[in-house]
């Protein structure tokens, strides 16, 4: 990842951030790592059994081994309707917590959703889990082929945004996240900004709407 980006994304988390405290929200700390090395990351694809997306590797190797941010509005603080579901924004990833994200999505797979030729089933099948979002969801980078690997929204009761395409790849996903100050992470709050073919889109009118609602100019 280059400088430019990487100083990007860092700017927008921030200002979300200096946003809500602004609001008299809670704001947990920004941790930004520096990067992992490439010791750190074969170490990883070596316990996973494969090959870290290449976007996700690239991030780790050249951004952040882990990030770590929360924050929360105002118990009072009331958005519109279009908007009630957000109440908060929870971006923690790692790579020590990668490897456990997965073993708890291998754990989902064996005991509730086994079948890969089922189509909520496959959603969950042949994908690298990146970040619990603490309900039983993760975000995860499809590995079913080379290049691009999405990153796709897991949920594990019917939520309306499973499968849910976050990003193209882990990189795009952070941009895309970061315009919308990291909402989330469950999928109820994510949906206000989703297209009709199921992506995220940090740049339609909601986003904006939302962007100029809580005062962070990302």
């Amino acid at each position: 990842m280059d400088e430019f980006t990487r100083n990007l994304i860092v700017r927008r988390w921030e200002t979300m951030l200096e946003a809500v405290n602004r609001l008299g929200g809670r704001v947990d700390p920004l941790i930004v790592e520096p990067p992992a090395t490439k010791a750190d990351v074969e170490s990883l694809e070596r316990r996973l059994g494969t090959s870290l997306p290449a976007a996700l590797r690239d991030v780790l190797l050249t951004f952040s081994r882990s990030v770590e941010f929360r924050w929360f509005l105002p118990d009072d603080y009331r958005l519109p309707a279009e908007f009630r579901h957000i109440f908060c924004g929870d971006c923690h990833w790692s790579i020590e917590s990668i490897e456990m994200s997965n073993e708890g999505k291998e754990h989902w797979i064996k005991v509730v959703f086994p079948d890969p030729s089922d189509p909520y089933d496959a959603v969950w099948h042949d994908v690298l889990a990146v970040q619990d979002v603490g309900n039983g969801d993760y975000l995860a980078i499809e590995i079913r082929a080379n290049e691009p690997n999405p990153v796709t929204y897991l949920s594990h009761d019917d939520g309306e945004g499973h499968g849910l395409k976050l990003g193209e790849d882990f990189k795009d996903f952070l941009l895309r996240w970061s315009r919308l100050g990291c909402v989330g992470a469950e999928d109820w709050q994510w949906l206000p900004f989703a297209t009709a073919d199921g992506s995220l889109d940090p740049n339609c009118d909601l986003a904006t709407s939302y962007r100029a609602l809580i005062g962070a100019q990302i």
